[in-house]
């Protein structure tokens, strides 16, 4: 039986989910395609930080040690920041090593360069998990591509901003309150800047415009706007009128062939496709030449909707060279 070695670059949250659904899942990988995915060394910032233990894996913070890994095929990659991450993944690439990635803010800016990098080395990219968690976003889009063209791209790409909108409205809490709040349960992070600005969204907006539309609009015209600014006051005006505040990121291609994008609150009606998408939830609705509007919903983070979005991502990728398909 053929052996195929990983490596897991950075092991918090999603590193440690990936690690674990290998493990779990590997005599069900063993059955569907005949390999045996052994992780071979996992990549740290600081190998003195007490972990979960990993038998058998090297745990290493020198990048180098992962390049030297013998045989080599897939490389996960769960860090933060467009550096080392880019680096990193571009050696991996020029090695001949597939690479999955949950990096939002590096793919973001290098999606296109990577995946001209993996083209001419025979290697495939995979990146679902860096796009609304476990909502499968990307390869619902690849299919619709084949046949259809994109209009229009509209989501809560947020789950904490949507959790917050969500609790100001159910439970009657101020910003600063419902943040706590999401704080507390998890789903916020003690800086929490990124998610309530809407930078967090925008990065989710340029890999969905790279792969629908081929090309990103000029980074600096993109209105993004956050919901730090909305009262509590502003919410029940608002349900008062039958309307919602949705934290939504948006892209539309017009007639001209002009990109047009923005990250904002919005107040939606009953008939949006994004009214009724509540708590920490995310949501893609994308508007198409021939079959209209189509809405995806699901979980859009959380250790293990995005690991195994990874492992899926990876398991495509085999069945693609094997000439099959399968699914975990």
């Amino acid at each position: 039986m053929a052996k195929l070695r990983a490596a897991i670059l950075g092991y918090g949250t999603v590193g440690q989910g990936i690690y674990r659904i290998l493990q779990d899942k590997r005599e069900e990988l063993h059955r569907s395609l005949g390999l045996d995915i052994e992780v071979g060394a996992i990549l740290v910032n600081d190998l003195e930080k007490p972990r979960p233990d990993t038998p058998g894996v090297l745990i290493t913070d020198n990048f180098d040690d992962i390049l030297a890994i013998p045989g080599l095929q897939v490389v996960f990659e769960a860090i933060v920041g467009e550096e080392p991450a880019y680096g990193y993944l571009c050696r991996a690439i020029d090695k001949g090593c597939h690479v999955i990635t949950a990096n939002k803010v590096m793919f973001s800016r290098y999606h296109i360069d990577l995946h001209e990098r993996a083209k001419s080395k025979g290697v495939y990219i995979g990146y679902e998990a860096t796009t609304a968690g476990g909502v499968p976003v990307i390869k619902t889009l690849k299919n619709l591509l084949q046949v259809n063209s994109v209009q229009r791209i509209q989501g809560i790409l947020n789950g904490t901003s949507n959790y917050i909108l969500t609790s100001m409205r159910t439970d009657n809490s101020a910003f600063d309150e419902a943040l706590r709040d999401a704080q507390a349960l998890g789903y916020a992070e003690a800086d929490p800047y990124n998610d309530v600005s809407g930078m967090d969204a925008f990065h989710k907006l340029m890999i969905l415009s790279a792969l629908a539309f081929e090309e990103q609009p000029e980074r600096e015209e993109v209105e993004v706007r956050g919901i730090d600014t909305i009262t509590l006051e502003d919410v029940k005006r608002a349900e008062q009128e039958g309307l919602r505040y949705r934290h939504v990121a948006e892209i539309v291609r017009h007639p001209d062939g002009r990109l047009e994008a923005s990250v904002g609150p919005q107040l939606v009606g009953p008939d949006h496709p994004l009214y009724a998408i509540e708590g920490v939830n995310n949501a893609v609705a994308v508007d198409t030449n021939y079959i209209g509007t189509l809405t995806l919903v699901g979980p859009g983070a959380g250790m293990y909707p995005t690991a195994s979005v990874m492992v899926e991502d990876y398991a495509e990728i085999i069945g693609k060279r094997a000439g099959f398909m399968i699914s975990i």
